[in-house]
């Protein structure tokens, strides 16, 4: 029987992140939205892509939450997108409501699937879930490092001339503007940046970084990054579903690593069939790891207008 993705929100990351899945030919996939009928033309679309572009899961669409029964992961996508001058953290009242009722008719009608969250603000958000699904904090996470190291990867790529696929990045802290780009965990072919980049210049790329999301809503005028999210929520998924137990930056539960417990926000972590099968505790100078805390307390901050 073939694994089972519902994505929740057809909107634009919703639509990139079911195309690049259905790519990959390791799931069916159920694309929801409550706009009538506007999910079923996208998954008929792109279920019709399928003969040329080379997969053939079912990829069906729907205006109905019953048809999650039976997924192995949900993607929570929907949300109100940020707007210019919007920060991450101005979404919080609007995007919990929304958030509340997706985790609903998710322990509704497929209560053991494991909840992968990309809405904003990520990491609030994702506790927000877990707190309403009251399921195993293993089995709910964010996607919020990948994309920031992706685009960490990017830049440092570019200002070396170099192909960014040779670049592996580490951005850990919350999935915003207290992120924590780490250079000294950064390489290119295995070199860290800090023996290739003069300490300015990589100072800028992680404040570009920092201000990755923003940079795209200033540029777009209305809306947000969708391509990188979604690939970047694939390589998640991917990882899951195949066990593949990648090591990778993600939203996770923190239960006293880094100094921090009952929070969710990015760290290291080994992503397998398990969901976060572990955490991974690295090395950070005194710097550093104040930065993350800092980070942290932000968050810690921010879920009390939720009354947590």
């Amino acid at each position: 029987m073939r694994r089972k993705v519902a994505i929740i929100g057809a909107g634009h990351v919703g639509e990139s992140t079911a195309m690049y899945l259905a790519e990959k030919n390791i799931c069916d996939i159920v694309l929801i939205d409550i706009i009538e009928d506007m999910p079923k033309g996208k998954a008929l679309d792109l279920a019709q892509a399928g003969p040329i572009r080379g997969y053939d899961g079912a990829v069906k669409g729907s205006n109905d939450f019953a048809d999650i029964a039976g997924s192995d992961i949900v993607v929570v996508t929907s949300g109100v997108p940020r707007k210019p001058g919007m920060s991450r953290e101005d979404l919080i009242t609007m995007n919990a409501e929304i958030v509340g009722s997706v985790s609903d008719n998710i322990k509704k009608h497929c209560p053991k699937a494991m909840v992968l969250m990309v809405a904003n603000p990520l990491d609030i958000m994702t506790y927000h879930c877990w707190k309403k699904l009251g399921t195993d904090n293993k089995k709910v996470f964010g996607q919020a490092g990948i994309l920031d190291s992706v685009r960490f990867r990017t830049f440092v790529g570019w200002e070396l001339g170099v192909s960014p696929n040779d670049v592996q990045a580490m951005v850990l802290g919350g999935h915003g503007d207290t992120m924590v780009p780490l250079p000294r965990y950064t390489t290119v072919g295995g070199i860290p940046i800090t023996e290739l980049i003069p300490p300015d210049r990589v100072k800028a790329i992680s404040d570009r970084t920092r201000d990755g999301g923003g940079e795209i809503v200033k540029l777009l005028k209305s809306g947000s990054a969708y391509y990188a999210p979604a690939a970047a929520t694939v390589e998640m998924v991917d990882s899951i579903l195949s066990d593949r137990k990648r090591l990778m930056p993600c939203s996770a539960y923190l239960t006293g690593q880094y100094g921090i417990k009952d929070l969710y926000i990015g760290v290291p972590a080994v992503l397998g069939a398990k969901g976060v099968e572990k955490i991974i505790e690295i090395k950070l100078d005194d710097s550093e790891l104040a930065s993350l805390q800092k980070s942290a307390k932000t968050y810690k901050e921010m879920l009390s207008v939720l009354g947590y």
